[in-house]
């Protein structure tokens, strides 16, 4: 007991950001190579992690705990669960990493043998960098303690516009706070506000003629936050540029 104590300790020295909810278990892997290449891109459609402002320090999230897209951009603090695994965990160590990618079940192997992101698991296939914060690098898999924590970003959220057309969809990327989105709008210079619906990830959608007008957010977070961005988009916009903003969430 004298040691967990000492790892919690340790622990929540490294905490500066404030939970979001207590500490539950689960498990945690790796992938993407020893320098996370391979962890570029993903089910959240950020792309290139170290562009959007997500870096190395990920993960991807059984589909329990990816929720169909809405967990894109949380953050969670993780620790090795010394009590269960001594000879595989790293004691006094945590990592927090960014939700980027969905771990897809794999109904051919058992969920407690290879199939570690079936559901209802809660599990973290994280960036192998990330992972060999917490734990040896021969154990493959190991016992985990999480929680969601507050997100900190350099800047404001920014808007990629994609699409065609009558087709807007909108990748919402650095997003603080909750660190993901709950729901959006657009509002262009000649017409009402429209609500807009998640296509994947964290790419928004709409079906409206918006080019030409400019453009104006109003974006909830999960953590209930809502921030009006206002003009953020010129009138004279193309399809595949990114906007950044001055504003950011707070929870």
């Amino acid at each position: 007991m004298g040691s967990i104590f000492l790892q919690l300790l340790a622990v929540l020295a490294l905490c500066f950001a404030p939970a979001r909810s207590g500490w539950l278990p689960g498990t945690a892997t790796f992938y993407g190579g020893a320098d996370g290449a391979g962890t570029m891109g993903g089910a959240c459609g950020y792309g290139n992690l170290y562009d959007q402002g997500y870096g190395i320090n990920n993960a991807a999230l059984s589909s329990a705990l990816f929720n169909d897209g809405a967990s894109c951009g949380q953050c969670y603090l993780i620790i090795c669960d010394y009590a269960k695994a001594p000879n595989w965990c790293k004691l006094g160590t945590a990592i927090t990493v960014t939700a980027t990618n969905l771990c897809p079940p794999n109904w051919d192997l058992p969920s407690d043998n290879g199939g570690w992101c079936n559901p209802p698991r809660p599990h973290f296939d994280m960036s192998q960098p990330a992972w060999e914060n917490i734990g040896i690098y021969r154990a493959g898999i190991v016992p985990i303690l999480y929680q969601q924590v507050k997100c900190w970003k350099s800047g404001g959220v920014r808007f990629t516009i994609n699409g065609f057309n009558y087709f807007e969809l909108v990748l919402v990327t650095n997003v603080a706070g909750s660190g993901s989105i709950s729901s959006m709008s657009v509002k262009g210079s000649s017409t009402g506000r429209i609500q807009m619906s998640r296509n994947w990830g964290a790419n928004w959608q709409c079906l409206a003629g918006l080019a030409g007008q400019a453009l104006s957010f109003t974006v909830t977070s999960t953590g209930g936050q809502t921030i009006v961005f206002d003009d953020v988009v010129p009138a004279g916009w193309s399809f595949g540029q990114t906007f950044g903003t001055y504003q950011q969430f707070d929870y």
